[in-house]
């Protein structure tokens, strides 16, 4: 994956890519292509209105997380995601939730995958 083969969708509000470490691997597109159709569906709907109309009211399809980490909501499943300067939407990872809260190790593999991202792209730790 590269900076042209991660988009996912591009907006009037926001363009959204999947995150891709330095050796081109996406665990959240990974995740992506092993949902069913059904699920795929959800998480494009909600990538679709996102990106079009900059905002999704209803907490139980998108919330904010902490320390700046998103989260798409496409039931069951999660889509964990930051935004940047330049009106992009990175989403991180991708996992089925079973528990209430959101589990603290993928909530500190997307800061791990933010980081990496801005680091990369400005050379500065953020």
């Amino acid at each position: 994956m590269d900076g042209k083969s991660c988009k996912i969708y591009i907006g009037e509000k926001f363009i959204l890519e999947w995150y891709y470490d330095k050796n081109g691997k996406s665990f959240s597109y990974d995740y992506f292509l092993g949902s069913s159709k059904e699920l795929k569906r959800k998480f494009l709907a909600l990538v679709k209105r996102m990106g079009d109309t900059g905002k999704i009211f209803d907490t139980t399809k998108f919330n904010y997380e902490g320390d700046g980490i998103y989260a798409f909501k496409p039931q069951p499943d999660r889509y964990l995601s930051f935004f940047t300067d330049g009106q992009k939407i990175i989403v991180t990872n991708g996992f089925t939730k079973k528990t209430d809260k959101l589990p603290k190790n993928e909530k500190n593999l997307a800061l791990k995958f933010k980081q990496d991202y801005f680091e990369r792209k400005t050379g500065e730790k953020k």
